[in-house]
This record gives structure tokens, C-alpha cells and sequence, in this order.
């Protein structure tokens, strides 16, 4: 009698692949869509639609939602093979490449994914070092007036401040154990997109916005026709970053109950998370630009300082964002380098031993390797982001080079493998238009990205930026 009992038990508690049963649904999985992608990008967004103008920095915006939508679907019909309702599971982007497209672009994904979600970290590192100084001199200005050379502070405190945070919370296991942060910080980022848009609404409605342009920044002697094209691929890239949760689709997936199907449940939440992110770009670059013009800055919120508290209180959303956005990017880096440290030495404790430690009521388990490996991957990234602190163009770049081969290539390719599409069919050949295409845009926007980041690495000494 005890184990048939213990048998329904394991029958009701494990899921069909023997793991432990999941339990998220439409609403967790577009909390994690709106915490990755209402991220850093949003607030270089304004500066986007600067560079580009009223009519194509909406048109892109609108175009790449169209195509985040479209191709995000294919990838989660994906996520089983070979059918994508009873077929296995992939854990992982790399998996579904490789059960659909074979090794070679098992590797190459790999290497694209797991490297872009390590730089994002070195992203976020910035970002959340940005707004804490944006909160000092709100506070600097308010208090002995603007203009002042005293209100000028250095990021890397703030930097190395972060970093000691992320070492803690990056010894969390795993993905599964995020939803409560990620909520948290999904809530923070509607917080900040808000407020930006606010301020920006506030200084229009007063009447001190800034002449726009339907072409956006003109050309003049401020700018020569060949910056101006510089900036225009390099706001491709903030866009395009702004848009994709590629990198952590299917650790998303992987969350979700089994009934209804994954994929459905997936579908519904690519066109929620993706919804709400158009709006909330929408919203934030067109009055973030309508309000400062060509003085539309990298990060709108640098701009404001006054009121010194919403201010204040729209830069700590930003971080409390960052805080939660760090994790879930950073989770399936972790993830993947300790399942391969797991494969290459099963039998060793230091890398598989848990140790359990109990406070109060609750028990936490602790592995060396885990905190060893994790530990040294947040000081290296604190420390590249204390020496590369450019906020667009870093973004620009990680988004310019994730985007073409984990929004769109890679979907449409498994795609054409699943459903068997027939070479040099009309179907077959408007899916490899649309990924040649934007292929063309990735390699612009890398190609600005770099430009950007030269131009800068000029104009201050290593490890001394301030503002």
C-alpha cells in the first residue's frame, strides 16, 4: 500500500522528462519577457529615435515587435522534437539548434548565445552604475545648484558596489528559483518607463521641449554626413537589443506546466511580453526625443534633475531592475557551464557535492564550485564594465550581434527543418528574404557599434570615467 502511495506521489510531482513538476503559466513567462526586454534598452531608446527620426525610429521600432512576434513562435514550437506537442524537450536554445540543425550550429548558437548573455551582464554593470551617479548629482544639484564641477562622481564605487551584490544573489541555483525577482523587477521597469515618460511629458507640456525632425538629427556643423550614418547603425543595435529575449527563451519554456502545451502557452506570452514592450519604447523614445531633440541623451534619465526625488526614484527602479535582469540573463550562463563541468567531472565533489545549511526554518544548499566559478565571473564582469563604461554603444554592440542569429536565423532555419519546407519554394524563400535582410541590419549596426566604442576609447583614461 506504502508504495503505491509513494508511486502516485512521484506520478503527480514529476513531470514527463522525470523532473520535478513545473508549475509556471502564461502570466510568469511574461513577467520574465517584460523583465529582460523593458531593460537597459529602453533608456537609450530615445536617442535612437533621434538618430533616425519621427517616421523610421517608429517604423523600426514597429518592424522588429513584428518580427520578435514572429519568429519567437517558431522558436516555441521548437522547444519539443520532433513534435512540438508530445516530442522531447529542449532545455536549452543550444539544444533545439542542435536536434533541428546539427552540431556545427549547435556550436556556433552556443557560442553567439551564452557569449552575448555574459557581455549583458557586463551591460547591466553600467547601466545600474549610470543611474546610482544620476541619483548622486540629482542630489548634488538640488543641493548646491547645476553647473557646478563638484557634482561629478565616478562609476566604479558604484560598480564594485554592484558587483558585491550580484556575488550573493548569483549563488541562487537556478532559473526556477527567480520568479519572485523577476516580478519584482518587471514591476521596477514600468516603474522607470513611466516616470522617464513622465518628466519627458512634463518638459513638453511646459514648453521646453526641443525642435525634432522627421529625418532626426541634422546634419550641420555639429555633425558631419558620415557621423550621422555612424549613429544611425548604432541605433539599429539599441533597438535591436531592446527587442530580444532570444538568449533566455527556452529557460523561460522550461518553466511552464505541461498543460496546455508549452508552445501555446508560450505564444500567448511572446505577443503579451512583446505588447506591453512596444508600448512602453513607443512611449519613452518618442517623448524622451519630442522633449530634448538632437540633445536627446544616451540614457534619458541622465538627463533630468529635477524633481531630484521622482528622479532619484525613477534611477532606483532602474537598479532594482538591473539587479533582477542581471540574474535572469545570468542564470543560464551559469547553467550551462556548470552542466558541462558536471558532464567532464561527475564524480568529483568539489563541482556536485551540495551541502546543505540550515537558517532557522529554511535550508539553503551550498556547492564550492558554484561559488568559486560564479564569484570570479562577476569581478571580471565588473571589472570590464569599470574599463568600457559606454552606455549605448556597448548596448548597440551586444544587441547588433545577438540579434540577426538568435531572432531570426536560427527560428527560421529550424522552421524550414521542422515542417519540411521545400527548397526554393515560395514559402522557403520570403522566410530566407526576411533573414537576409536582417542580416544586413545586424552587420550596420555592428559595424556602428564599433565605430562608436573607438571614438570613445579616445576620450578618457581607463578606469577614470566620470560624470
Amino acid at each position: 500500500m506504502e508504495s503505491t502511495n509513494t508511486k502516485a506521489l512521484m506520478e503527480v510531482e514529476l513531470d514527463d522528462d522525470g523532473r520535478i513538476k513545473r508549475t509556471g503559466n502564461v502570466l510568469t513567462a511574461s513577467t520574465h519577457i517584460v523583465t529582460v526586454v523593458v531593460g537597459a534598452g529602453v533608456l537609450a531608446l530615445a536617442w535612437a529615435l533621434a538618430q533616425l527620426g519621427w517616421i523610421a525610429g517608429i517604423a523600426v521600432i514597429l518592424t522588429f515587435s513584428a518580427i520578435s512576434i514572429l519568429t519567437y513562435s517558431l522558436v516555441a514550437d521548437c522547444y519539443r522534437f520532433p513534435d512540438p506537442i508530445t516530442g522531447k524537450r529542449n532545455y536549452t536554445y543550444m539544444q533545439a539548434v542542435k536536434a533541428y540543425l546539427g552540431g556545427t550550429m549547435h556550436v556556433v548558437c552556443g557560442s553567439i548565445q551564452y557569449g552575448k548573455l555574459a557581455g549583458i551582464t557586463v551591460g547591466y554593470t553600467i547601466t545600474s552604475a549610470t543611474s546610482l551617479v544620476a541619483i548622486e548629482k540629482a542630489f548634488c544639484f538640488h543641493k548646491r545648484g547645476h553647473g557646478e564641477s563638484y557634482c561629478e562622481f565616478s562609476y566604479n564605487p558604484f560598480m564594485i558596489g554592484f558587483g558585491i551584490l550580484q556575488v550573493f544573489l548569483s549563488q541562487i541555483p537556478n532559473f526556477h528559483e527567480l520568479t519572485w525577482l523577476s516580478t519584482i523587477a518587471a514591476i521596477t521597469s514600468f516603474g522607470y518607463a513611466f516616470i522617464a515618460s513622465g518628466l519627458s511629458l512634463s518638459a513638453i507640456v511646459s514648453g521646453k521641449g526641443k525642435g525634432t525632425s522627421i529625418t532626426g538629427v541634422e546634419i550641420g556643423a555639429g555633425l558631419s554626413a558620415e557621423d550621422k550614418v555612424w549613429r544611425v547603425f548604432s541605433s539599429l543595435g539599441n533597438i535591436a537589443l531592446a527587442s530580444t529575449y532570444a538568449t533566455v527563451i527556452y529557460d523561460i519554456m522550461d518553466t511552464l506546466k505541461s498543460h496546455p502545451p508549452e508552445n501555446k502557452q508560450m505564444k500567448k506570452a511572446n505577443v503579451i511580453g512583446i505588447t506591453a514592450m512596444t508600448i512602453l519604447f513607443l512611449l519613452c523614445s518618442c517623448l524622451g526625443y519630442a522633449a530634448f531633440g538632437d540633445e536627446t541623451p544616451g540614457n534619458i534619465f541622465t538627463a533630468f534633475y529635477e524633481p531630484f526625488w521622482l528622479v532619484a526614484l525613477g534611477n532606483v527602479c532602474v537598479v532594482i531592475h538591473m539587479i533582477g535582469a542581471y540574474q535572469v540573463m545570468g542564470q543560464p550562463f551559469f547553467r550551462i557551464v556548470e552542466m558541462g563541468a558536471n558532464m567532464m567531472w561527475p564524480d568529483s565533489d568539489f563541482i556536485n557535492k551540495e551541502y546543505p545549511i540550515r537558517i532557522s526554518s529554511v535550508t539553503l544548499n551550498f556547492n564550492l564550485f558554484r561559488l568559486t566559478w560564479r564569484t570570479i565571473f562577476v569581478i571580471l564582469a565588473t571589472i570590464l564594465a569599470m574599463a568600457m563604461p559606454f552606455f549605448s554603444e556597448i548596448l548597440s554592440l551586444l544587441g547588433a550581434i545577438g540579434f540577426w542569429p538568435l531572432v531570426v536565423f536560427f527560428p527560421i532555419q529550424m522552421h524550414i527543418a521542422q515542417k519540411h519546407i521545400t527548397k526554393l519554394s515560395f514559402k522557403w524563400c520570403l522566410l530566407q528574404f526576411l533573414s537576409f535582410m536582417c542580416f544586413l541590419i545586424s552587420v550596420a549596426a555592428i559595424v556602428g557599434s564599433i565605430h562608436g566604442i573607438s571614438k570613445d576609447l579616445h576620450k578618457y583614461k581607463i578606469f577614470r570615467y566620470k560624470q
